[in-house]
């Protein structure tokens, strides 16, 4: 099995093959994304491969970039500015600024441009009931501008059209008709779901990535099969569960965030063969740290996701909250003097100014050279060789009164407090006590820097995987193929509408499974969002009984819900009706997964723990120190010591703080703990 995640820095890839983890990194190329996930899969051999499990950051990347293709909008006549609009929410930072503008609004960066935004003339009621007929004549003439504007695919949302597609499915007929073969997003294949502007702005971010990922995926399979590749290859969804290639094809809004889920995923495998079954996970890469939540051994998931502030894609997501910090943040000085470091992010080009590929400002990556952290000499596996005399040059380069070593210090404690900052405020908002959490550290700088940022999430320890520098790559070799439809009907539930939610998830069932081969061993899981009537915000992922449902299997429905909005909110309200309003399907396929081989305990034989070289640390304290490094491939379980501490292994380095102590577990897992 192999699995593949592209980062904004560099491209991880590894392999499970007889029981071993073989791992490539390479650096990641805006210009051709393929050309890396081929040259690490040429590495690593691919001709043996079973499957070949995909997660990317490339559609994502071209939202955020506005590297996107020119394509039009379509909506009912006078709601074509609701992709403007939007939720009409502003962030809690931007409350009091009256120059606060949405970054995909028509004042910043818009995903379709006002012009290319055409309003339709029909309408639908609520009901599914027409209150006029769609025009054809004037739709006619509204495609003839967009072909005339030169617009290589088309995305229509209609108001109300999950309930009633007919005029959907009429003006998808007629795109084609003047378009040509173009690709086109329908919402209500796309997301059948109530309320219009996240089933708007889910369209059209399906419809940029059927034009960004169909060249993509094509380049791929047949770059896979000139290596030898004839396994399965799987794209992995917003909750990093595997799906087809070419049924990812079909609606690929939901790979769009596949990258960063599936380190959530791979921090809840490993977690369960550990015992630890509530973590705080923190993925720290070159250009941003991941962090999420997973409690009593599951993710926490979402049933939307934000791209950019009320960019919203109806798709399930794990929870994941990205901020600008990671080996790549630039340190600069404010202009009031002070040190800051991110969110700008050097990337893999330039890159780090001690990478020597035209850099010139300052990174973490540099301040940790700088401190002795990282080895020049061992950069990456041993494939860059960093220049400390560049990271010298670009910290003397920053305009301030304060000494190197205070630049260097300062960056340094920027950079831990920054990470440490954004885990707590996730936990808190989670509603989880961090004390009760281990935090689990990957990335390639993630055990570089979380360690020293455990006094400041107050979590109990912090636990560094095997192989933290690929470990969202690992996810993706332990995660099960998954398929997943939703249908929105608002339906106060009592036993006389069972009937109506028996026949959909009949329905839903009977879709799915045309979706699968017929031989496939398929587990279906059945739920709902509601809420209670009145209420404007939904309680998701409410579980609902197998088989038919009849007047009981409602009742257990309502008696369900309840249940759940109590978990969720601590209160209960019996007494008021419920209704149903997302009703949910998933087809869950279990696949093998990746098993992490045990790290036998030391023997006699072995001699005692001794380090590989000593490193001398600077700037952390005034006056320099000296710090064991170990290998960690000569770790043994149950080896433990006191930092200061450096564990190195190639793709990535540990460091144990000053009043510290590591042990290594049965996996070859580091844990880290306050000295006692």
């Amino acid at each position: 099995m192999i699995a593949v995640d592209v980062g904004g820095t560099f491209t991880d890839v590894v392999a499970l093959r007889d029981g071993r983890i073989e791992t490539a990194k390479v650096s990641t190329d805006y210009g051709d994304v393929a050309a890396p996930v081929l040259e690490g899969a040429a590495l690593l051999g691919v001709r043996d491969a079973q499957v070949f499990n995909h997660a990317s950051t490339h559609g994502l990347n071209a939202v955020i970039t506005r590297s996107l293709p020119k394509i039009g909008f379509l909506a009912t006549e006078g709601h074509r500015d609701i992709l403007d609009m939007g939720r009409v929410w502003r962030p809690a930072e931007a409350i009091l600024d009256p120059g606060w503008r949405r970054s995909f609004g028509d004042a910043s960066r818009p995903l379709v441009p006002r012009y290319l935004r055409r309003g339709i003339r029909e309408r639908m009621l609520a009901d599914g009931g027409t209150l006029y007929e769609l025009d054809e004549d004037q739709a006619r003439a509204e495609l003839e501008v967009l072909r005339r504007c030169g617009v290589v695919g088309i995305a229509i949302c209609l108001i109300n059209a999950y309930v009633n597609p007919a005029h959907e499915q009429r003006l998808r007929d007629l795109a084609r008709e003047v378009l040509g073969d173009v690709p086109c997003s329908v919402s209500h294949e796309t997301s059948p779901l109530a309320k219009e502007y996240a089933r708007a702005s889910t369209t059209v971010v399906d419809a940029l990535m059927k034009i960004i990922y169909s060249d993509y995926a094509a380049t791929l399979e047949k770059g896979l099969a000139e290596l030898g590749f004839t396994g399965q290859l799987n794209f992995a969804d917003c909750a990093a569960t595997l799906v087809p290639a070419h049924r990812a094809m079909e609606q690929p809004y939901r790979i769009v965030f596949s990258g960063p889920a599936a380190g959530t995923v791979a921090s809840a495998h490993f977690g369960l063969l550990i015992g630890e079954t509530h973590l705080l996970c923190a993925d720290v890469g070159g250009t941003s740290c991941d962090i999420s939540v997973v409690t009593g051994g599951e993710p926490f998931v979402n049933t939307t996701f934000e791209l950019e502030h009320d960019l919203v894609v109806n798709a399930l997501a794990n929870d994941v909250s990205a901020i600008g910090a990671g080996g790549g943040s630039i340190v600069a000085i404010g202009p009031n003097g002070e040190v800051r470091v991110g969110p700008e992010s050097a990337g893999s080009t330039p890159g780090p100014a001690c990478y020597g590929r035209g850099g010139t400002a300052p990174t973490t990556t540099d301040t940790c050279l700088m401190i002795g952290l990282i080895d020049p000499d061992g950069f990456a596996g041993g494939r860059l060789r960093l220049q400390p005399e560049l990271a010298q040059q670009a910290f003397e380069s920053l305009d301030s009164e304060l000494t190197l070593a205070q630049r260097v210090r300062h960056a340094h404690g920027m950079a831990v407090h920054t990470i440490a900052e954004g885990v707590f405020n996730v936990a808190i908002k989670n509603g989880v006590d961090p004390r009760d959490y281990s935090l689990i550290a990957y990335g390639a700088a993630g055990p570089m820097l979380l360690p020293a940022a455990m006094d400041e999430v107050h979590c109990k320890q912090v636990i560094v995987p095997p192989e933290p520098g690929l470990f969202s790559a690992l996810g993706l070799l332990s995660t099960d193929q998954v398929f997943t439809l939703n249908r929105s009907a608002y339906t106060i539930l009592t036993p006389e509408v069972a009937s109506q939610v028996d026949a959909i998830f009949a329905e839903m069932e009977a879709q799915v499974r045309e979706r699968l081969d017929a031989d496939a061993e398929v587990r279906l899981e059945r739920s709902f969002d509601g809420h209670l009537v009145g209420q404007s915000w939904d309680t998701p992922f409410v579980p609902v009984p197998d088989g038919t449902i009849d007047g009981d299997g409602v009742a257990a429905m309502i008696a369900a819900f309840h249940d759940t909005y109590e978990e969720r909110s601590r209160n209960r309200f019996d007494m008021v009706p419920v209704e149903g309003v997302t009703f949910r399907v998933r087809a869950v396929i279990d696949t093998p997964k990746v098993s992490y081989p045990e790290v036998p305990s030391r023997v006699p034989d072995d001699g005692s723990l001794a380090p590989a070289r000593t490193a001398t640390l600077r700037f952390l304290a005034d006056d320099e120190t000296t710090a064991p490094v170990y290998r960690r491939a000569d770790l043994r379980a149950g080896d433990e010591f006191d930092g200061p501490a450096i564990v190195d292994e190639g793709l990535s380095t540990t460091h144990v703080g000053a009043g510290q102590h590591l042990s290594v577990g049965r996996y070859g897992e580091l844990v880290i703990r306050r000295a006692s």
